[in-house]
């Protein structure tokens, strides 16, 4: 449902209670004081039909007899009775409700299925079960039976436990932390993460939002939202279970290495939010955003009266990543005017057990001029010749005098000791203070990582090359093959020829079902000058080392013979169960420089397939350096994933080895990608060793399970994808009015230099028609915004010329979340008006609003744009002008009907 109705949680007119009685401690009593207390403004009716009054407040017995019709019930009865009050309060008028009841149960027959039906049948939106409630500062709204309400503030918490959002509350009064809404989704029935996450994105008093996920029931959903939210302000978690195991045996080492939390991981980091492992992690990421805007870079100066603890900063700064500041000559200068001599004349910057409020303030004032750091840490440490009182005072003094024009920069604190009031001057400031310097390295590193995160949601990918060519017709011939014969592993070769039609060199393989069946396939492979390799083939022997199965560098026929004949019989010996189909015979891919490493796919049961990379070799497992992304995957997308692992250390240049080719490894990357996107039977996939140097990568052994596809999602597109790749589906070519031929494909991240060629050969008043305002300039992070698309919600179809490349045109679709309407948008050359493109394009995002399973589709165009609104006629759009803008005309179409 997404943020249908959401606006009657948070900021309702009205409340109704049901479930309070006149037991002193009952759970509705609480909450009916907590209401009232909380000082909401609208009337809070009480319904309950066996008591006249709870607690001073007149009761009725049922919800006709209420005088009003309540936008909000919180429903706090038994079980058995939930169900039916959720009607009664939806008849009545009620939009949405929140259940704190608890032991609701699963399944058909229980009350929560009950629960569910009526939600359908009334619209009604439900929090909960089993849930704190909602609380809402700004709408003095305490619908919760949490022991305090928060401060009204610019934080949003979305908890799946109670008690960690109970928790939070009190940790953040005493600190000064307040929220724009805390809300418990206990059971999740119906308002889960994804609709929250939406309706926060967009919520004007909230400018960060936390959340505590145990677990994600709908993938594609969260990370879409997740993804939205992220590039509108910063998205911090935290998860437990990090040490939690596969519940699936693996059949790959990829699979081993994809645990269920490095996927959370990899899915969070995929979507832009802020990982934080702890609560107080969660608390003091929260401490820092509730205080500080945007960070331009990970430069960090820090200013202090003692050196030890400066440099302690300062170390831990390195080990998470961060950058020490350097000092301009002209700080350095301004500093030795204003400082003692002997100060330190290099960050951190020391300005001795003395320093006083001139000091600090002087310092600060040099630092915040200086553009060779992106932050200031400031730090006090108590001795008896500096007065902490004072020196805080002339910090919040310094920032208060700087003029609007300087340039912003945060500014973080320690006070060491027991400061209470220099503290309390920093906080009321907007400071973030901290109790150790630890704790604000880790506070600025929240923030850098926020920034990577944005800049990384609006980079711009690499092209990928001409010759990525595949032969999916081939590929998909193997997968069904295997599936058709019941098999769940390839066979060696049918391995081999998979990867080979991706265009992922590797080495050759025969099946040898006997020691002179070997001998036969070695001889072709000695003939082209190379060494082989004699391995176990046993499908039930996924690991071969376990067994002793694998025999390297022969080269001659005796040696092949004898090390197939001592495979098969330690094999058998050691698995008499296992199915042994015999040897397999691999030519020695004999790169003495390169370098060992993994590359797969693992099958996640909540995320789908995962992209695995790192170390390879027998002690994969032991070595555990992996890094893991959500496909689709792009050549930015892989080289990150990549950059991600120890491994990316020993592909550079050292000593006398060569740097190896990590544009040729992060294609392998994307070509497993690509793999996972076009064969949804896939399951996992482990190339290991595959071997990188300066010559290229080669797989020298792969294994590959598939299986049946058992969607993950719902919906059009990839059944198992949490993030939906590219719709190749959408590809088509078209001829126009006047005969001429165009190329329509969907938008790609890569798109954006194509874009902005299009927008030069756009006349001003074309794009003012478009954007409602005049476009004199297009920067990175708008263009950026129409070529990322999250194609599980957008999609945007742009016309090429198939002769020079160029973009002619574009429309795009833009879904809910409920996949009930969409919002269009159309832009066409100018030069080319008359074509008839602009029909044709939307006449294609028509079709594909049918595809989506659409209800409406609908936009907005200016009044004076005659030529829009006479083409939205002829394809059957309603035309009505804006309520809110008499110059704009709202047009919509069924989908059905066009």
């Amino acid at each position: 449902m997404s943020t249908y109705a959401l606006q009657s949680v948070f900021h309702p007119a009205s409340v109704a209670l049901v479930g309070a009685s006149p037991r002193p401690r009952s759970l509705g009593r609480l909450v009916l004081q907590q209401l009232r207390e909380g000082g909401f403004a609208g009337p809070i009716g009480l319904v309950n039909p066996r008591h006249a009054v709870i607690d001073g407040v007149q009761a009725v017995r049922s919800f006709d007899a209420l005088a009003f019709v309540p936008e909000l019930v919180v429903i706090a009865v038994p079980p058995s009775d939930v169900a039916t009050v959720a009607e009664a309060a939806a008849r009545k008028g009620a939009k949405a409700a929140i259940v704190l009841t608890r032991d609701m149960g699963t399944g058909a027959g229980s009350p929560n299925a009950a629960l569910a039906a009526v939600a359908r049948a009334y619209a009604l939106r439900i929090v909960g079960p089993n849930c704190l409630g909602v609380i809402a500062p700004h709408a003095n709204l305490f619908a919760s039976f949490a022991a305090h309400a928060p401060a009204a503030g610019d934080l949003a918490l979305i908890s799946q436990s109670g008690a960690v959002a109970a928790g939070m509350i009190e940790w953040s009064r005493p600190r000064g932390i307040g929220f724009s809404a805390v809300a418990s989704l206990g059971d999740a029935l119906d308002v889960d993460f994804a609709d929250l996450l939406d309706y926060f994105a967009t919520d004007r008093r909230t400018r960060a939002i936390l959340l505590y996920v145990e677990r994600v029931r709908d993938a594609r959903k969260f990370l879409s939202a997740a993804r939205a939210a992220a590039r509108a302000k910063p998205v911090v978690v935290v998860k437990p279970g990090r040490h939690a195991r596969r519940e699936a045996p693996a059949l790959t080492h990829a699979a081993v290495l994809a645990a269920p939390d490095a996927v959370y991981d990899a899915a969070f980091r995929r979507a832009g939010l802020l990982r934080v492992h702890a609560l107080d992690e969660l608390f003091a990421a929260a401490e820092t955003l509730s205080h500080l805007g945007s960070l331009p870079g990970d430069r960090l100066a820090v200013m202090t009266n003692g050196i030890g603890v400066g440099m302690l900063a300062l170390d831990r700064l390195v080990d998470l990543g961060g950058t020490r500041a350097t000092l301009s000559d002209a700080t350095l200068d301004t500093l030795d005017a204003a400082l003692e001599r002997g100060w330190s004349r290099r960050n951190a910057v020391d300005m001795l057990g003395d320093a006083d409020g001139r000091r600090y303030a002087a310092t600060l004032e040099a630092l915040l001029e200086d553009r060779q750091n992106d932050a200031v840490l400031v730090m006090q440490v108590p001795t008896v010749l500096s007065d902490p009182d004072e020196t805080a005072a002339a910090v919040v003094r310094t920032l208060a005098t700087r003029p609007l024009t300087a340039q912003a920069k945060p500014v973080f604190a320690v006070w060491l000791g027991d400061q209470a009031g220099a503290r309390q001057t920093l906080g009321d400031a907007g400071i973030p203070v901290y109790a150790s310097e630890a704790d604000a390295v880790r506070g600025f590193m929240y923030l850098v990582r926020h920034q990577q995160a944005q800049r990384a949601l609006m980079e711009t990918p690499p092209s990928l090359p001409e010759d990525f060519n595949v032969d999916l017709p081939a590929a998909r011939a193997i997968v069904q093959s295997a599936l058709a014969s019941g098999t769940r592993m390839l066979d060696p070769v049918a391995s081999v020829r998979l990867l080979r039609a991706y265009g992922i060199a590797v080495a050759d393989v025969s099946r040898a079902r006997d020691p002179e069946a070997a001998v036969e396939a070695a001889r072709a492979m000695f003939a082209r000058g190379s060494t082989v390799a004699v391995k176990i083939d046993a499908p039930d022997i996924p690991h071969k080392s376990d067994v002793d199965g694998v025999r390297l560098n022969l080269a001659s026929a005796d040696a092949v013979r004898a090390a197939a004949e001592d495979i098969l019989t330690r094999a058998r010996r050691l698995r008499p169960q296992a199915r042994i189909e015999g040897v397999t015979v691999h030519a020695m891919v004999l790169r003495p420089k390169a370098r060992e490493l993994i590359a797969g796919i693992a099958d996640d049961p909540t995320f789908g397939p995962v992209i695995v990379f790192g170390r390879g070799g027998t002690a994969v497992d032991v070595i555990d350096d992996k890094a893991l992304m959500l496909p689709p995957l792009d050549l930015r997308l892989a080289h990150e994933l990549i950059g991600r692992t120890r491994a990316a250390r020993i592909l550079k240049a050292y000593r006398d080895v060569p740097a190896a080719d990590e544009r040729a490894l992060a294609l392998v990357l994307v070509k497993l990608a690509q793999m996972a996107a076009d064969l949804p039977e896939l399951r996992e996939i482990d190339i290991n060793p595959l071997l990188a140097d300066q010559s290229g990568v080669v797989a020298v052994d792969a294994r590959i399970a598939v299986a049946p596809v058992k969607p993950l999602h719902k919906g059009r597109g990839h059944p198992r994808f949490a993030i939906l790749p590219y719709p190749v589906e959408w590809e088509r070519t078209v001829s126009l009015a006047n005969g001429s031929q165009v190329f329509i494909r969907p938008v790609r991240p890569e798109d954006e230099a194509m874009f902005r060629r299009f927008f030069e050969r756009v006349s001003p008043e074309d794009l003012r028609l478009r954007f409602f305002s005049a476009v004199r300039h297009f920067s990175h992070e708008f263009i950026a915004r129409l070529t990322q698309l999250d194609y599980a919600r957008s999609i945007a179809l742009a016309a090429i010329d198939p002769a020079s490349g160029e973009m002619l045109g574009a429309v795009r679709l833009l879904a809910d979340a409920n996949y009930d309407t969409g919002e269009y948008g159309i832009m066409v050359r100018s030069d080319l008006k008359g074509a008839g493109l602009g029909w044709r394009l939307m006449s294609l995002m028509i079709e594909y609003a049918r595809w989506q399973g659409l209800r409406v589709v609908e936009g907005q165009v200016l009044r004076e744009n005659t030529t829009m609104l006479g083409m939205c006629r002829q394809l059957g759009f309603s035309i009505t002008t804006d309520p809110d803008d008499a110059t704009v005309a709202i047009v919509r179409l069924p989908v059905e009907g066009a």
